[in-house]
């Protein structure tokens, strides 16, 4: 009975807070402006995509880019909510101090506790408003846009409302210390600022970092907006919440009865203890859990990945060796530690047991750098001064002998690296990559993972003949993919150890998973022509890739499996490369069949073959053939020019020139015995050489690297790379015709915020008469 009389209490003062608030002009001039601010961002983003609609361009992905993508209207509503909520707060518990009120609440029979509890709850329904504004922006989106993501964007509401809730107890508690409304705005001001900036404070100390990283509220809707509801993240706010809420109730029952300094002090340290044994529990990833409301499951690990992990058993220990000498090291540096963490957070979730270590040393590394910023200074020289700029205690870092006693990182060049170790032994690396991104994916990741539960698969090239070698790093080489350790497309880096092989002096036997023959100058010697042909014939898994002028070569080994290598090499017009390049089409039927494929031919994405030749399977008797690139209908095999630099292309029927849709590469497959063998043919070699993987194809959108993506994930009987693709977007157009655009601005930025203001007009003026 007491406990429902506090709560119809609270309930009252609630009632009394929101008349006062909704009679007043404030309240509704911030529904007004934040109603105006909204509509602004809502018409910009959301009349971009209905232009891009009414200029003919496929949409993609429309509720991330109206609402939480990089120009989304969610994001910059916090900074909004950080200006407005200390307005309305200000006078919630000031305004009684003021007045005198205060002293008649405490010679009545209502509780402290029911007193703030109805103060925040009409704070919880003024949030509640103020989401209702952006309510109708998401319910005009939710009617508009096709397959509306709903989930993603109430999450992202969640999230924002559970910050004003936050704000409004901060902002209840400044309220409750002064009896002037300004002092308690600004002190509100000042408190959130604290929050928002303390995450950075004292980073560089083990002791202090994650305290102050926890106590930090930047940022802490972010995962709500981008469609991930973690239990920390909740845990947070309400802990935030309850802790401000209490020191208000405390302080007016301080000012109620009489009570000791000493009482004083351990009630409010009382209230600090709870807090932060509360956000230590909730925060250990053994207590987290997460619900992904993204469609496409985005924020989530992968359900290979995923099995990759529940595979796993016993500890894993992920060791980050920095040196500091290299041009990455700010990566591990300490305050950047709870950053680097966050890497891995997708698998922290799944495996729990996880644990971080980080190393520190210095010693020689390719920092071109460092050459012009401290020329003629020694290596000891350039810590010291390393140091002193970001700020670092230098005795943290060992020297180079120190180092070596440990691991001798010379044959990573003493890069930024990782070790992942379990801990029955097993070790894998993972490095930085020489692109945008440098930081390894979800797909590396799990490829190292999955090597220690899954043999890798063995990949050896041929050697001899002309063929493309693993180790030269020139244009037609083939050393970035099969050997190069900071590319991230590497097979090494996907799971796989390659190997050259010698096949007049080795064996193929059963340690070869995959073979490989490419751009074969001169013919097989009988030797070498017999091992390939008895690999073939036992079942063996094959990459065979031609090239133009080795026909005659490349055709007595594919002879017995159908397949015929063309004279001429196959050209286009094209008014961005040379006509050599020919643009490879991905087929229906290999978008049907290999997963991989499957987006990159619904989007249009392409394969630049510099110099192919086409593929012609009609003899192929005991296999069953998949067509994966083709050319388009204008290509024709060119049978009289030579010269292509200098050459004049031009098509020639007469000259037995035909213009066809023509095969550049195919896939084979057949039983043999228990087990399904696999070829890939492709009638270029430079397809997936150093230049074609790096250098790309002016005015082509080309997507090279997925060949070998796709081809060496199913040669491997889809073992590896890791499959890491997601749900496709569903959300691709918008249910308005032509010509809207300029409606839904007049109606975002004027019609809506004028409604707004009306009504409270109205309200106050009715009030008024009253």
């Amino acid at each position: 009975m007491k406990l429902n009389n506090n709560i119809k209490t609270a309930i009252r003062v609630a009632k009394i807070e929101l008349n006062s608030m909704f009679y007043s002009p404030v309240a509704w001039l911030v529904l007004v402006i934040f109603g105006f601010q909204i509509g602004m961002s809502f018409a910009e983003v959301f009349g971009d995509q209905l232009r891009y609609q009414d200029m003919g361009y496929d949409l993609w992905q429309v509720t991330t880019g109206v609402f939480t993508g990089m120009r989304g209207i969610l994001p910059p509503i916090q900074r909004y909510i950080y200006l407005y909520i200390p307005l309305i707060t200000m006078g919630l518990m000031s305004r009684e101090y003021q007045s005198g009120s205060i002293k008649l609440l405490y010679s009545s029979p209502v509780k402290n506790t029911s007193i703030i509890f109805g103060k925040f709850l009409s704070m919880m329904v003024y949030g509640f408003a103020l989401i209702a504004v952006l309510g109708v922006f998401v319910l005009f989106s939710a009617i508009t846009i096709v397959n509306f993501d709903y989930s993603l964007v109430l999450s992202g509401m969640v999230g924002l409302y559970l910050l004003i809730l936050a704000y409004s107890a901060i902002g209840l508690f400044m309220s409750s210390i002064t009896k002037y409304q300004v002092v308690a705005a600004i002190g509100t001001l000042a408190v959130l600022a604290v929050l928002n900036f303390i995450g950075d404070v004292g980073q560089e100390y083990d002791l202090v970092r994650n305290i102050t990283y926890w106590l930090s509220i930047t940022g802490r809707a972010y995962p709500f907006i981008e469609g991930l509801i973690a239990s920390d993240n909740v845990f947070y706010f309400i802990i935030v919440i309850g802790f401000f809420l209490a020191l208000s109730i405390l302080k007016l029952n301080t000012e109620k009865s009489i009570m000791s300094l000493k009482t004083k002090v351990l009630k409010y340290s009382g209230i600090v203890l709870v807090t932060f044994v509360l956000g230590y529990v909730s925060s250990t990833p053994y207590t987290k859990f997460y619900y992904d409301a993204s469609y496409t499951k985005e924020n989530t690990l992968a359900k290979e990945s995923q099995e990759v992990i529940k595979n796993l058993d016993g500890g894993l220990t992920i060791t980050t060796y920095v040196n500091l000498l290299d041009e990455d090291f700010y990566n591990g540096v300490p305050r950047n530690r709870n950053n680097d963490l966050k890497r891995f957070e997708k698998y922290i979730r799944f495996k729990p047991d996880i644990e971080m270590k980080y190393v520190y040393y210095y010693d020689k590394a390719t920092n071109s750098s460092l050459e012009w910023r401290f020329p003629n200074k020694t290596d000891e020289e350039r810590v010291e001064l390393l140091c002193q700029a970001n700020k670092l205690d230098r005795k943290m870092f060992m020297s180079p002998g120190e180092m070596k006693k440990i691991i001798d990182l010379g044959p990573e060049q003493n890069k930024f690296l990782r070790i992942m170790e379990r801990d029955n032994g097993q070790k894998a690396f993972l490095r930085m990559f020489h692109d945008n991104k440098k930081h390894p994916d979800e797909a590396e990741i799990s490829a190292a993972l999955k090597r220690f539960t899954s043999p890798a698969p063995k990949v050896a090239f041929s050697t001899g003949y002309g063929s493309r070698e693993i180790d030269n790093y020139g244009g037609r080489g083939y050393y970035l993919f099969a050997r190069d350790k900071w590319f991230r497309q590497a097979l090494m880096n996907n799971g796989f150890d390659t190997r050259t092989i010698n096949l007049d002096k080795e064996s193929l036997d059963d340690s070869v998973d995959v073979l490989v023959i490419s751009d074969l100058r001169d013919s097989l010697s009988g030797v070498a022509m017999a091992k390939v042909q008895d690999y073939i014939a036992k079942g063996g898994n094959l990459f065979i890739l031609g090239e133009y002028g080795r026909s005659e070569n490349m055709n007595k080994l594919t002879s017995s499996l159908g397949v015929k290598f063309s004279d001429g090499v196959l050209v286009n017009e094209n008014e961005y490369a040379s006509p050599t390049v020919v643009v490879g089409f991905f087929t229906e039927e290999a978008a049907r069949k290999y997963p991989t494929y499957e987006k990159l031919e619904k989007y249009g994405y392409v394969v630049g073959l510099p110099t192919s030749v086409a593929l012609d399977y009609s003899g192929v008797r005991e296999f069953e053939v998949t067509p994966v690139l083709v050319s388009d209908k204008d290509a024709w095999l060119e049978k009289e020019t030579t010269d292509f630099v200098d050459g004049k292309l031009e098509f020639n029927p007469e000259a037995g020139e035909k213009k066809d849709v023509y095969t550049v590469l195919l896939t084979m497959s057949r039983n043999v015995g228990d087990k399904e063998q696999r070829i890939v043919i492709s009638g270029d070699s430079d397809v997936i050489g150093n230049e074609a993987l790096t250098s790309g194809f002016t005015g082509i959108n080309a997507s090279n690297y997925s060949i070998i993506n796709g081809s060496f994930r199913w040669l491997s009987y889809d073992e590896f790379p890791i499959d890491t693709r997601r749900a496709d977007y569903i959300d691709s157009n918008i249910r308005l015709p032509k010509g809207c655009r300029s409606l839904v601005n007049w109606g975002c930025m004027a019609i809506f915020p004028l409604c707004i203001a009306a009504l409270g007009i109205m309200i106050i003026f009715r009030r008024q008469r009253k």
